[in-house]
């Protein structure tokens, strides 16, 4: 293929067409259509609800139902940050790319610091990927957000606020892989390696900082203090984003270089990285669950979430993967435990979040359960189904995933081996 180069880099010269419109893109856009219709969802019912009419109002104006209705016609009640359920399926599908994005990228520049040459060779598609998950990430986020929001957050600044304190970590964070991976494409090998240190610190802190944010807008009841009273829940999202970023990893050497000479070498150094971090994370599941909170593990384990987190999270990502990792086998099997990792991961990810919702927030106040909004009665779990706008834009944000990467691999070949010289 004829190539270009510019700054050392060797650009594949690819039309427009074959750019934009080849198979992964074709399929990127129709997720990114869900996504844009979930928006189209969304959108209409926060600002476009007929919850409340001009005939109502002129009947009885000081009505208070009236005004909860006119509260849920302007403000809407999809995705929003608020009393009844600060966390949503947006928040879910945020820290599960985030901080599964930013673990590929730890683990890659971890493996360039202990000189696994193998990796080396084939770092700049595993960072790729990681970072299309970040920006995945963002991109739902965002839409949670909405326009009014991201606005106001520039006209009204709030330096304290968890957004702000985002902006410099990844205004900084996302330039620094991209040299990273401009450093691996142009072969740059020694100056990539004491990169790799900075990146690697940056990863955590990315892991650290969200953890600070959601603890600081997320603690508002009993069931959230686990947030702030329980510093070893940090871990949990590091190491089970560890987990499903070595399934994220294993799906991309599967689709990369699956009949390559580097398959099985690769298949097998990530077999083996599953293998200690599913260990670490059943032992860590046993610790958290003595120590947090009572009423929120009741839930977890033995309530309303106990089939989704035994039949979900712990077979797809504890007991199958570690059954198919423990000895060394057919590559397939790691592929296989790639997907379930994936899977149960983000299942894992789900019970927490809306696990931090279900607990009541009663007992702050000393004054028995309350309702959650104005219409409803009043109960002991609290639960709500995600809004199909919601379902439709986690959807969609794969495509985010697919479109990024497919355009640096059309551009730079990011799938095929570099040797270090």
């Amino acid at each position: 293929m004829e190539k270009i180069e510019i700054l050392g880099l060797e650009i594949n010269r690819v039309s427009i067409f074959s750019l934009l419109f080849n198979k992964v893109m074709l399929i990127a856009y129709i997720l990114l259509g869900l996504a844009f219709f979930g928006i189209y969802e969304i959108v209409e019912m926060r600002y476009f609800s007929e919850a409340a009419n001009a005939h109502a109002s002129g009947l009885d104006p000081t009505n208070p139902e009236l005004r909860e209705a006119m509260r849920l016609a302007v403000f809407g009640s999809v995705g929003e940050v608020s009393r009844e359920t600060p966390w949503t399926l947006f928040i879910v599908n945020y820290m599960y790319m985030i901080y599964t994005g930013s673990g590929v990228i730890f683990l890659v520049a971890l493996a360039e610091l202990m000189k696994f040459h193998i990796v080396e060779k084939v770092a700049a598609a595993f960072m790729v990927a990681g970072i299309s998950m970040v920006f995945a990430g963002l991109f739902t986020i965002a839409t949670d957000l909405n326009i009014l929001n991201m606005l106001s957050m520039f006209t009204s600044p709030n330096i304290g606020a968890g957004m702000w304190l985002m902006l410099p970590l990844y205004s900084i964070y996302i330039p620094f892989v991209l040299f990273e991976i401009y450093l691996v494409l142009t072969k740059k090998r020694e100056l990539a390696r004491r990169l790799a240190l900075p990146i690697l610190i940056m990863s955590i802190g990315v892991d650290l900082v969200e953890y600070y944010i959601q603890a600081k807008l997320f603690s508002m009841n009993t069931a959230r203090h686990l947030w702030t009273e329980f510093p070893g829940l940090m871990f949990y999202f590091i190491i089970s984003a560890f987990v499903s970023s070595l399934g994220v990893m294993g799906i991309v050497t599967y689709l990369v270089h699956k009949g390559k000479s580097e398959y099985k070498h690769l298949m097998e150094l990530i077999r083996r990285a599953m293998l200690f971090f599913i260990s670490i994370l059943a032992l860590y599941e046993v610790f958290a669950y003595m120590a947090v909170d009572k009423d929120w593990t009741l839930i977890i384990l033995f309530g309303e979430f106990k089939i989704m987190y035994f039949g979900g999270y712990i077979l797809l990502t504890l007991a199958l993967p570690f059954l198919l990792v423990f000895r060394e086998g057919k590559p397939f099997l790691t592929v296989l435990t790639s997907i379930f990792v994936i899977i149960g991961g983000y299942i894992g990810r789900y019970i927490f979040v809306y696990g931090g919702n279900a607990n009541p927030m009663s007992d702050r106040f000393g004054t028995g359960y309350e309702k959650y909004d104005f219409y409803s009665l009043a109960s002991s779990f609290n639960y709500q189904n995600p809004h199909l706008g919601e379902i439709l834009i986690v959807i969609g944000s794969i495509g985010v995933v697919l479109a990024i990467y497919s355009i640096f691999d059309s551009l730079f070949s990011i799938g095929k081996i570099r040797d270090n010289h």
